[in-house]
């Protein structure tokens, strides 16, 4: 997959093309994904998506700090070019960009960089300053400058509903199998190692925790999950905890994400690690002593195995 971050001298075969945030390049952005890539095919050209970075919402200040994102960009480059897409448009998202009509950014940047061949879009899609841009303008504009544009209907798998919002209150409540099924693939959550207080070492769990650097990047509900675990392309089982350590009474004030590894003994300080969350085990809760938590720790690993085993 081509990723092209300036317009200049552009040179893209008959694209036909989508326009999205594409947060979460879950089942219903890949109904019109694949559509893109079909007709792309029979057209002879190649799929093209365009899509924006930063988020919108953190330019214009619409609740940003309240933000949370499914994807982070690479994790967003991945999966799209795992679909098969032949260009990832990324276009810098300022003000003055947010500022465009509906209009002014078709000729622009559809007809005039892109020379776009068709247009594909879901059955929502509203674009353009303050959203104003929607279906009948396009069309008109489609019309005037000579490309096809197709929308496609909702994508509504038995009667429900996919969108980015719904995965969000998905994790947000640790319902991360209900996620995985609406993403069409397990969550993840990209980071890298620092150190802990050993404190898991002693009772015969050993954790790696781990430090997230994209501060908008969505973290599933505190609890305790089964995970996949990938470092250096290798992939574990593990189980993980999202939490504030309520038995240590650990001072950190922050939720801390370490995870345990099965059948792992090795020094992966500094390391980058990839988690991919497959059910929620429990909630996180208290014990009395490092004895209780141990004993529980044991029942979540049996528990984990057998779930992680059945896969």
């Amino acid at each position: 997959m081509k990723i092209i971050n300036s317009l200049q001298d552009l040179r893209i075969e008959s694209p036909v093309v989508t326009i999205g945030v594409f947060d979460g390049v879950h089942k219903g952005h890949r109904h019109i994904l694949k559509k893109v890539i079909e007709d792309a095919s029979h057209l002879n050209g190649e799929s093209t998506v365009i899509t924006f970075w930063p988020h919108p919402r953190i330019i214009l200040n619409k609740d940003a700090r309240k933000l949370r994102l499914l994807n982070t960009i690479d994790e967003k480059i991945n999966l799209l070019e795992r679909l098969g897409i032949n260009n990832l448009v990324i276009l810098p998202f300022t003000r003055e960009f947010a500022a465009l009509s509906a209009c002014e950014f078709t000729e622009n940047y559809l007809v005039n960089k892109l020379g776009t061949k068709k247009l594909i879009v879901g059955y929502n899609h509203h674009f353009g300053k303050n959203r104003e841009g929607d279906y009948d303008q396009l069309k008109d504009c489609a019309i005037r400058h000579n490309f096809q544009i197709e929308r496609l209907p909702a994508f509504e798998p038995n009667g429900e509903k996919i969108s980015s919002t719904i995965i969000r209150n998905h994790l947000e409540n640790g319902a991360v199998k209900k996620a995985n099924t609406y993403l069409g693939y397990s969550y993840p959550i990209n980071g890298y190692i620092v150190s802990g207080n050993q404190i898991g070492r002693k009772i015969g769990f050993p954790t790696a925790n781990i430090q997230i650097p994209e501060a908008f990047k969505q973290i599933p509900a505190l609890g305790v999950y089964a995970v996949k675990v990938f470092i250096r392309e290798k992939v574990h089982y593990g189980m993980l905890n999202i939490g504030i350590r309520p038995t240590l009474q650990d001072k950190n004030k922050g939720a801390v994400v370490e995870v345990h590894i099965f059948n792992f003994d090795r020094a992966i300080y500094h390391e980058n690690i990839k988690i991919e969350f497959i059910d929620h085990l429990r909630e996180e809760k208290k014990f009395n002593n490092l004895k209780e938590l141990s004993s529980q720790l044991a029942v979540d690993k049996m528990q984990a195995e057998k779930i992680l085993n059945a896969q």
